[in-house]
């Protein structure tokens, strides 16, 4: 009951995450090219992708232990790499989206140390659409659109 729970919402926040990150990454780039000021809009909107991102990131982390699939590692040990299905719940997906998610706190620390408009939008711009990418590769979608 508890782990479905925790997938249901990890699986639900996933949508908002997406919503958000590409929603800022989107106001970045826009705003870049444009060459608009920098604003207190734009800032909550960074923000707000950070904190969605590190809560998905602590749903994701509480998901990957309580989970069954966790089990696997005991039975397959090494082997969990030679399962494609094993090797994208256990390693890929959890690894990349960390790494997801490192990426939008450095840009977002970055973008705050930035003094210009043009070179905050640049750093959200770069940091998050990479994490975006990221985030887009490892999503086990056969599962996620049942």
């Amino acid at each position: 009951m508890f782990y479905e729970t925790v997938l249901s919402l990890h699986s639900y926040w996933a949508y908002l995450v997406l919503f958000i990150l590409i929603l800022s990454t989107g106001n970045a780039v826009f705003k870049l090219v444009s060459d608009m000021e920098y604003g207190a809009k734009d800032f909550r909107i960074s923000l707000f992708t950070l904190i969605v991102s590190h809560i998905q990131l602590l749903i994701g982390l509480l998901l990957y232990f309580v989970s069954p699939r966790f089990e696997v590692w005991s039975a397959l040990g090494g082997g969990v790499m030679g399962d494609a299905v094993a090797r994208l719940y256990l390693v890929e997906h959890p690894s990349v989206n960390i790494i997801a998610v490192v990426l939008i706190t450095i840009g977002y620390s970055k973008h705050k140390r930035r003094l210009t408009s043009g070179a905050k939008f640049k750093n959200l711009a770069i940091f998050y659409a990479i994490a975006l990418i990221l985030l887009l590769s490892r999503i086990p979608w056969d599962t996620w659109w049942n």
